[in-house]
């Protein structure tokens, strides 16, 4: 009798440890399932339908050397997200070097997106652009998703000793990232570039948190960088569409020449060429 009374019990505290470890993941961390964090460029620019409506872009007037600001897009739940200001800076960063090849681009402005939130629309732009001094604004919208689910094997191998001697948890990390960029007064996208990328990794569900910030951050580089590419060749079309796709009318800043002084500086090496060349 006592024997059966034990086996009951026994079943009675396996079923329960069972349970137990199943819910450990949850116990551990806050993370796991299905975590996102986003900011929506439409839902910034057009805060509702009257707005979406109202808007009718006109064909932009470029003034030659561009000043261009650059700012992530705030999302809507800003103050939570994992990607701090300090993140956004050394990333706008990377996107940064995009822009600084092309003679056409005078200087480029990180703008922290604190100066964006609060706001909504157009009129937060030329507000943002009459502060900075800037024509242009490239906008950096992101969609990033992170999913934590139990492995079976995790059940089968956690024992008293630790839970993360056998790892538990499949990590996976997917991260969209997109530049959108506009001249400010006349409210006209010009080009954008996307970049994406997804990150997986497997740990323990001790190791759940450190691993799911560690590959946040790393999404949204990779993204970036993927972006960067398709950034740089979207700008070398830009002046290409400007002249035969008639996207944007082109004016020049005073002391602007664009590439007259390029090919200034090639006649005049011809010329000393073709001197040589008749001297001897």
């Amino acid at each position: 009798m006592t024997t059966r009374i034990l086996k009951t019990m026994s079943g009675a505290m396996l079923l329960t440890a069972l349970f137990s470890l199943a819910a450990c993941s949850a116990i551990v961390s806050n993370n796991t399932g299905k975590q996102a964090q986003s900011s929506s460029l439409m839902d910034f620019l057009y805060p509702d339908e009257e707005s979406r409506v109202k808007h009718q872009p006109e064909i932009p007037t470029l003034q030659l050397p561009v000043k261009v600001g650059l700012a992530f897009v705030p999302s809507s739940n800003w103050r939570r997200d994992g990607l701090h200001g300090k993140d956004q800076v050394e990333l706008l960063e990377n996107v940064k070097q995009s822009f600084l090849q092309y003679e056409y681009i005078d200087r480029i402005e990180i703008i922290p997106s604190e100066y964006l939130s609060g706001g909504e629309g157009f009129s937060t732009l030329e507000q943002v652009g009459r502060l900075y001094d800037v024509d242009v604004m490239a906008l950096v919208s992101y969609d990033q998703v992170t999913q934590s689910l139990e492995n079976n094997a995790a059940l089968l191998y956690w024992t008293i000793v630790g839970m993360y001697v056998i790892p538990g948890n499949e990590n996976t990390v997917q991260t969209f990232v997109d530049t959108a960029v506009f001249d400010i007064k006349s409210k006209k996208m010009l080009f954008r570039a996307p970049g994406v990328s997804k990150l997986e990794k497997r740990t323990t569900a001790v190791g759940i948190d450190d691993t799911l910030a560690e590959k946040s951050l790393e999404g949204f580089g990779i993204a970036v960088d993927d972006m960067s590419t398709n950034l740089d060749a979207e700008l070398a079309r830009f002046k290409t569409r400007v002249k035969e796709e008639k996207i944007a009318k082109v004016e020049h800043r005073e002391g602007y020449s664009g590439g007259s002084l390029q090919v200034f500086c090639l006649l005049f090496m011809g010329v000393m060429l073709f001197r040589k060349m008749t001297l001897r």
